[in-house]
């Protein structure tokens, strides 16, 4: 395959860099797509392939599996792909990950077993997290100065929000539609045209990235024989073993808030005053709609970051302020009169959104400046993976296994419950983690 070649030294110009930072926040965008989806298609899918009632405890089980499993192997593969952005180069590595993940995504829309979808599903969240960590090295090196630095990877994160707005239509046009889209697997499943859409990014992706210039910094560490080799083992020694460990659980913290609730909404809908009555084709549509007003939050919660990364020098007090306003505004809008009614709903779920967005983009701009050149791949990985693909993911199996326990009048008032519980906690236990963070210097780190 063909690689855009620079010479370490070379001043790109400006419209090589808008170039860029669309290609990246056109890539973060489909990440976030697949990531987010089977929240969205999760419930159709299992009364389909199951068939589970919702509400159950063997449609609780396999929900919990189905948004646990593939992040935690989505996560271990990202640190192999870690240490490959730091031996092969980022921009080859990106390349890559995204046509492994591209035809995954078309694999699972085909799927004639849960067993099936969730091999393809593991394939997917893998090649998103590589796609990930090798993105933000890859931006983070391309701009050296402090100030384009900032807002590169803040506007780049910011377009990821798109690939929320991308499900919120793409289902709905879906659910609508789908009697008129050609048969699969001998039927016309919304949820399995929702799958395939994802797999479209790979097309203009791989004809472009080739041809975008690759990080100078390692390229020429590379053709100097200057770049170090990476050792995992090196995260944990003394100048780095702080930050690698609370960042890991901070991380793990604030994905938590997706994995325990955002990504449950879906799942809330169709039980709330208003949409509870109405047949299931009207029911999913609801679902399309609600999300849309999640995208909007997400998508406000990173344009505040992108205002505040700028101006805000402390990043722990940052991280601080959004945690302290979850605390509060989670549990009022799953325990609170939002609850009765569609129309607040989708409004409250719009404030939990933002908080959560904003957290996503701080840690995606935070772990990149904290770690040294060799090491900046590995350790924003190691970042990512283990604590958002790990760790976070425990709170969907809380979430869906609590909802079995906890008091509540319908199965939708138990999952709420379970929700705020969730979200409390991780928010309590992130507060206290983010007490020893250590703000990250003005400068990237070097080796």
């Amino acid at each position: 395959m063909m690689e855009a070649t620079v010479d370490a030294n070379q001043s790109f110009s400006q419209t090589t860099r808008w170039l860029v930072v669309i290609t990246a926040g056109f890539g973060f965008a489909f990440d976030l797509y697949e990531m987010v989806v089977q929240a969205i298609v999760l419930r159709p899918i299992l009364m389909e392939l199951g068939p589970f009632v919702p509400g159950t405890p063997a449609f609780n089980r396999w929900a919990g599996i189905a948004l646990f499993v593939p992040p935690v192997v989505g996560g271990l593969a990202s640190l192999a792909g870690g240490y490959l952005t730091d031996r092969l180069g980022r921009q080859r590595v990106l390349v890559w990950s995204i046509v492994l993940y591209g035809g995954a995504a078309f694999m699972s829309g085909l799927s004639g077993s849960l067993y099936e979808l969730l091999f393809w599903r593991c394939i997917v969240v893998a090649g998103i997290c590589v796609e990930f960590v090798a993105a933000l090295a890859w931006l983070s090196e391309l701009f050296p100065e402090t100030y384009r630095r900032e807002r590169a990877l803040a506007l780049a994160q910011a377009c990821a929000t798109l690939g929320n707005f991308m499900i919120a239509g793409v289902y709905l046009a879906a659910v609508s539609f789908a009697d008129a889209m050609p048969a699969v697997q001998g039927g016309h499943s919304p949820w399995r045209y929702t799958l395939i859409f994802g797999a479209l990014p790979a097309i203009p992706l791989m004809i472009l990235r080739p041809f975008l210039p690759e990080s100078p910094l390692w390229q020429r560490r590379r053709a100097t024989g200057t770049l170090r080799r990476t050792r995992i083992r090196e995260l944990f020694e003394p100048r780095l073993r702080r930050v690698t460990i609370l960042s890991t659980l901070l991380v793990g913290c604030c994905y938590a808030l997706a994995f325990g609730m955002l990504q449950h909404i879906p799942r809330v809908v169709p039980g709330i005053p208003g949409v509870a009555e109405l047949a299931r084709r009207a029911q999913e549509q609801f679902v399309s709609y609600v999300h849309f007003y999640v995208d909007t939050g997400s998508f406000l919660g990173r344009l505040v970051f992108v205002g505040l990364a700028v101006y805000v020098i402390s990043r722990k007090r940052m991280l601080q302020s959004f945690l302290w306003l979850g605390l509060v505004i989670f549990p009022f809008v799953f325990l609170g009169p939002a609850m009765q009614d569609i129309d607040r709903f989708k409004y409250a779920v719009v404030f939990a959104s933002i908080l959560v967005g904003a957290q996503y983009s701080f840690w995606g701009n935070y772990l990149p400046r904290v770690f040294p050149l060799h090491l900046r791949g590995t350790g924003a990985s190691f970042g990512a993976s283990v604590g958002g693909r790990v760790i976070a993911p425990l709170a969907a199996l809380a979430t869906t296994q609590l909802s079995n326990l906890v008091p509540g009048a319908t199965a939708t008032a138990k999952l709420t419950t379970s929700i705020a519980l969730v979200a409390v906690t991780f928010t309590v236990l992130a507060l206290l983690l983010s007490t020893r963070l250590p703000e990250p210097a003005p400068e990237l780190p070097e080796d």
